[in-house]
């Protein structure tokens, strides 16, 4: 079932529609930094791109956009991924990865490409699926973690095998041309939002890293270890990228131990 948004999973503990967020008040076409309370951490979009993360930052940046108790403008420059797609996108069969998806048109680089939407599941729904999985079967569950400066780590979990929206044929590569942020809308339930990392040309496959390592912190010892012992119960990768893994990403923490 084709939806463009999150919705609620079979636990139904998180409803994503839900409106929590207070608008700002910001009467005018498009809010202005340090003036609405939508981007007191900072301009998040230049000219419908996102903006860089510094060179200093260790992980990209949370975005918090205008909500839909805002009272700017639908124009707002602070409103991009709730606009949802914007480009011409096509599925199509890849050669050894099954569905691929594609973009018909160029798209510049920190442009908002499309989101990765399904069922927001607690961690006991997305572990119980994940195990009832078969070694033919494909996965689609995402574990989103956001690190917070106290220490806590926020996880998020989204399924979009039997609800979901065109995000769900992406396929994984170890040089991918688009990269995944938490964007924040109306409530804390993120929206998954895959931007271009690159300028990508009309007719290339669009693609993101698994792992979430791309545009945040590199493989530490000890993970890479744990990836090299967990070897034997992982996928191949077919990326083809110079610097591929040979491995799609693996995340054991929602499979039982043996």
């Amino acid at each position: 079932q084709y939806s463009p948004d999150n919705v609620a999973g079979a636990d139904g503990d998180i409803d994503p529609t839900e409106i929590i967020f207070p608008g700002c008040s910001c009467l005018t076409s498009s809010c202005v930094v340090h003036m609405c309370s939508c981007l007191c951490r900072g301009e998040n979009y230049n000219s419908l791109c996102l903006r860089p993360t510094d060179e200093e930052e260790e992980y990209t940046r949370p975005v918090f956009e205008c909500n839909a108790m805002c009272q700017c403008a639908e124009s707002c420059q602070n409103r991009v991924v709730q606009r949802g797609l914007q480009f011409r996108l096509e599925v199509f069969k890849t050669e050894k990865k099954g569905w691929g998806l594609r973009t018909l048109e160029f798209i510049a680089k920190g442009r908002f490409v499309c989101e990765y939407a399904g069922e927001v599941l607690g961690f006991n729904e997305a572990r119980r699926r994940i195990q009832a999985q078969t070694p033919k079967d494909s996965n689609y569950i995402i574990a989103v973690r956001e690190h917070l400066h106290s220490g806590q780590i926020m996880e998020t979990f989204v399924d979009p095998t039997y609800i979901g929206n065109v995000g769900r044929f992406l396929n994984h590569s170890c040089e991918p041309n688009l990269f995944m942020v938490p964007v924040r809308v109306d409530s804390m339930v993120p929206k998954l939002a895959l931007f271009a990392a690159t300028d990508i040309s009309a007719g290339e496959e669009l693609s993101y890293d698994y792992s979430g390592k791309f545009h945040n912190l590199p493989i530490t010892n000890i993970e890479q270890k744990s990836l090299e012992e967990d070897n034997r119960l992982r996928k191949p990768c077919y990326c083809g990228s110079p610097t591929c893994a040979s491995f799609l990403p693996w995340d054991s923490s929602l499979f039982s131990t043996l």
